[in-house]
């Protein structure tokens, strides 16, 4: 057992399925990769994962919990956080005030943006964020506005707002989508820092595939809303079914 387990999971929007007899094992402790051309289901799965979707059948369970019907909020608060596409960030804040939210909301189960007016107080909250400000490496940014940042630093500050969640389960939607490549490798060693360093397992959905072989440990292939095949990156790189529906795809465009 993983400590994430899809087990027939299908989806249809009208005519259309959208994930069809979806099944998946997440190990515990490891970084796994959901690759697949457009249209997969890749965002569907996702999706169905942290609570956005209910699927039409089947079942999703975390640590022998079912998350099925409960809110994001819900399924955040059993240890599950995701790092969207666009950084998801509070622009109109500092770098320390961002991460402050997730400290609270972790102390207090919930969040209120003037208890930021009292902050002088919450001594635990401001040492929190502040040392989670050091380990990505990001104190020296702390006073500055976070809409200034560059879209790699906006990143860093996510996961480790994510981070501050402390998740067991670490999703990440295409972390490194819209990046230069000095800012994705940056994001790849960051990921293999957090994976060295915490108790902690990573789920990545990602096109690109310096960041999916640099970081996995095992890779799902999605086509059609269908898995194609699951194993390690050595195997899945020269299986033919994943050249001609995803890898041959890319090489092609």
């Amino acid at each position: 057992m993983g400590i994430l387990e899809v087990k027939n999971v299908n989806k249809r929007f009208g005519g259309l399925k959208a994930l069809s007899e979806v099944n998946l094992s997440v190990a515990e402790n490891s970084v796994h990769a959901i690759i697949g051309p457009n249209g997969a289901g890749k965002s569907t799965l996702l999706n169905v994962l942290v609570g956005k979707l209910i699927p039409d059948t089947g079942s999703v369970m975390f640590d022998g919990q079912s998350v099925l019907g409960r809110t994001p909020y819900e399924i955040n608060q059993m240890g599950i956080s995701r790092v969207f596409q666009t950084p998801e960030i509070f622009g109109d804040l500092t770098v320390m005030e961002n991460m402050m939210i997730p400290c609270f909301a972790r102390r207090d189960g919930s969040f209120e943006l003037n208890a930021l007016t009292g902050v002088s107080k919450q001594v635990d909250i401001r040492e929190k964020a502040e040392q989670m400000l050091i380990d990505m490496n990001m104190i020296d940014k702390r006073h500055m506005h976070s809409a200034s940042m560059s879209r790699g630093d906006k990143r860093r500050l996510e996961i480790g707002m994510c981070l501050a969640q402390e998740p067991r389960l670490l999703l990440l939607d295409e972390p490194t989508a819209g990046m230069a490549r000095a800012d994705t490798n940056n994001t790849i060693d960051l990921l293999k820092q957090i994976k060295a360093e915490r108790d902690i397992t990573i789920a990545i959905i990602e096109h690109d595939m310096h960041v999916v072989f640099s970081l996995a440990e095992r890779i799902t292939v999605l086509a059609q809303g269908t898995p194609l095949v699951e194993d390690v990156p050595a195997k899945i790189k020269g299986h033919p079914k994943v050249r001609e529906a995803y890898l041959g795809e890319s090489a092609a465009a």
